[in-house]
């Protein structure tokens, strides 16, 4: 019997999914060379943006199924997403151009330009490794590093008559552009999203640390999945610091308090599932030896001699305030994956500047933030907000339904409600109350913390399709306009900030974004590394070796990837409340 409930009996199936930066890479790697090493034909899928995979086995690895010389046994593979993508799109757009006006197929294009196309489209990829028996019939356990979210799921329930709606003019944008070259394939989505929900096929496991938020969204994302028929899931703590680390250092055992206190409080619909606890390492998780010691459960801390024992000198978040309190007034958004603290920071610089007396407007556009528990108390000058995503879809669907409900015959009334249930529907609506609040930092400061990195992609898709409508119809005319996108893209009237943690994944996902952002005309005006063991004093011998590893991450920052930066130390106490906010924005130097 294996170590861990998750490798019990596995299936041929196995998705590891969870937010940057929790170690589902290296546990998904971990795991195919075990299997792979008990005998097994095991292939590893990657199906992250922001993969990594190929640089844990220090070798190329690309969108083809590569075998891995150092184990025998297994192959891995890397799907593109944005190769994909455009495979994807002129795969659509191929057959009509020349056929269709060109004023047509440049609206298709449009259409296919978004984050909800990239997604479908390495499903689309994704879905052949699951019915494809030709394509992995050699292969007895598939491992997929990121699973699909609930969210591609659900697009790929949608009906399929898009394409007569599509061509009629009657859908306003939402999924319909994705999903309309879906037909062909919507018999192997089917058995793709069957496989899924096989537990005979299929094991879900849900990857997290121990941290209340981290677990509150790894809750949700069960929920979602369970919901769509997705039940056969495992959850996996990953990182715990162990108990012995706390006797001589205050730092760790507050890490270790913390922790426990927030496996105490797991969300119930938690609690029923199979569970496994795997122990903070010393070491990075890069190379065949780290990953073969990942899954064992006593690890020896080696290289003690060469760990470092003084704090970094790197410039404080109170730094960045100062620079960005200059103008009196302005929209500052914080960007990045999920678990890496941007409420807590975005609470952080808010508070500080509200304490400067200067107006201020904290709000976040996360369904999964919890602002006023981070806050937990008033302040002057400071107003806060929530963009709740279930008001502003409701809000959007009756306004939709208003105006074009009464020129539709039933049919085009069932697919119009139909689209207006999908999830992209949901990005629109929160585009239109983003783009009300945004208008108030001409003002004051708006604040805002924006929800993890895909559905802050879909909000800017939405951002850039309205501002090239506005763009398209006010051509030729002497009208002054500014749209949410102009407004994003004025480094005087926006400052993005780009959080992430001094590690591999967390930093390879923040440059992926920031790639992104720069082909939407946006550019990053400073990135914060949070919670960093190097910008504080440690004596646990495994906390200072993290420490020294954080090091050719903060490097890279500051060196290849940032024009600015902040480095902002992990606190004993978790920074609830202002007092302990203002702590993050205390300049140590």
């Amino acid at each position: 019997m294996s170590d861990y409930k998750f490798l019990e009996q596995p299936p041929r199936f196995l998705f590891f999914t969870g937010k940057g930066g929790v170690g589902k890479t290296s546990i998904a790697s971990a795991t195919a060379i075990r299997l792979a090493e008990e005998g097994f034909q095991v292939l590893l899928v990657s199906t992250d943006p922001a993969s990594n995979v190929a640089q844990v086995f220090g070798i190329t690895i690309g969108n083809q199924i590569t075998s891995i010389p150092t184990v025998p046994g297994l192959a891995a593979l890397e799907i593109d997403p944005q190769a994909a993508a455009q495979a994807y799109r002129d795969r659509i757009v191929g057959p009509v151009r020349g056929v269709l006006p060109d004023a047509v197929v440049k609206g298709i294009e449009e259409q296919l330009s978004g984050a909800c196309t990239t997604e479908i489209a390495a499903f689309d990829e994704f879905t052949a490794l699951l019915t494809d028996s030709a394509l992995t019939a050699d292969y007895q356990h598939i491992i997929f590093d990121t699973a699909p979210t609930g969210h591609t799921i659900r697009l790929l329930q949608l009906p399929g008559a898009w394409s007569g709606f599509l061509d009629e003019g009657k859908g306003d944008a939402s999924c319909l552009g994705p999903l309309a070259g879906l037909e062909k394939q919507r018999s192997q989505y089917k058995a793709a999203v069957e496989a899924l929900a096989d537990p005979q096929r299929s094991r879900l496991i849900l990857v997290a640390r121990a941290q209340l938020a981290t677990l509150r969204e790894v809750a949700r994302t069960h929920e979602e999945l369970a919901a769509i028929g997705l039940s056969q899931q495992y959850l996996v703590v990953n990182g715990i610091l162990p108990a012995a680390e706390a006797a001589e250092d205050s730092l760790a055992a507050a890490i270790c308090q913390r922790e426990q206190q927030a496996l105490k409080t797991i969300p119930e619909v938690l609690k029923a599932l199979p569970c496994d606890f795997i122990e903070l390492k010393p070491f990075n998780l890069v190379g065949l030896e780290a990953l073969r010691h990942l899954l064992l459960i006593a690890i020896p801390i080696i290289g003690h001699d060469k760990v470092v024992t003084k704090t970094i000198d790197a410039p404080s978040l109170s730094k960045l305030v100062d620079a960005i309190a200059i103008d009196g007034h302005g929209l500052v958004m914080l960007m990045g994956k999920g678990g890496v603290g941007k409420t807590t920071l975005a609470a952080a610089i808010a508070v500080e500047l509200a304490q400067r007396g200067l107006p201020v407007h904290l709000t976040t556009s996360d369904p999964a933030a919890h602002l006023s528990e981070t806050l937990n108390g008033a302040l002057e000058h400071l107003m806060v907000s929530r963009i709740d995503p279930r008001v502003e879809t409701e809000r959007y669907r009756l306004q939709v339904l208003e105006t074009k409900a009464a020129n539709l015959d039933a049919k085009g009334l069932a697919l119009l409600e139909e689209d207006l249930r999908s999830p992209c529907t949901e990005e629109i609506a929160v585009f239109q109350a983003f783009s009300r609040v945004i208008r108030e930092a001409g003002k004051k400061f708006v604040v805002m913390d924006t929800a993890p990195t895909g559905h802050t992609l879909l909000l800017l898709d939405a951002t850039g399709a309205y501002h090239r409508e506005m763009s398209r119809q006010m051509a030729g005319s002497d009208v002054q306009y500014l749209t949410p996108m102009m407004q994003l893209q004025d480094a005087k009237q926006t400052k993005v900030l780009l959080v992430t943690l001094a590690e591999t994944t967390p930093v390879l996902e923040a440059a992926h974004l920031q790639a992104d952002l720069r082909r939407a005309g946006i550019e990053p005006w400073a990135w914060v590394i949070n919670n960093s063991i190097a910008a504080t004093t440690v004596h646990s011998l495994l906390l200072r070796q993290r420490a020294d590893n954080e090091l050719h991450e903060i490097e890279s920052v500051a060196n290849i990837h940032a024009h600015r930066y902040a480095v902002v130390p992990l606190l004993k106490e978790e920074p609830v409340g202002v007092e302990r906010l203002l702590e993050l924005t205390v300049d140590s130097h």
